[in-house]
């Protein structure tokens, strides 16, 4: 998120609406816009209804969700659910007509899009 603060203002000026969806609750959406301050529109998916039509959702095995509970990482508590869901990190750029200009999405979330690539993708959708 923090690549996407830098590169912000830039998309605006492009025209692009920022909006990121969030496995989190309602609640916890909230809390951590306010605490992090973000500019643009986060929106809690904690049933991954829209991760799912878009075909990021997975289900987290038995074995990670006891491994993510070591680290304090407890995803029912943040979605408020049991389903076990969580989104692949994604990233979509849509057209005025809702039609999707580019997309990336990688399994690994450690791997995140850099923020000149996304750049580059979003002037090249506007063209």
């Amino acid at each position: 998120m923090g690549q996407l603060r830098e590169i912000e203002p830039r998309l605006v000026e492009l025209g692009y609406q920022i909006v990121a969806i969030s496995p989190d609750s309602p609640e916890k959406v909230r809390e951590v816009s306010t605490k992090r301050g973000y500019d643009y529109r986060l929106l809690s998916d904690s049933d991954l209804k829209a991760a799912r039509a878009m075909g990021v959702a997975y289900q987290v095995d038995g074995d990670t969700f006891k491994l993510l509970k070591q680290y304090d990482i407890d995803i029912e508590a943040a979605s408020g659910k049991t389903h076990h869901l969580l989104p692949v990190p994604s990233v979509f750029i849509l057209d005025k007509k809702g039609v999707i200009q580019y997309q990336y999405v990688n399994p690994d979330y450690k791997v995140r899009l850099d923020g000149d690539v996304l750049l580059a993708a979003a002037e090249a959708a506007v063209k």
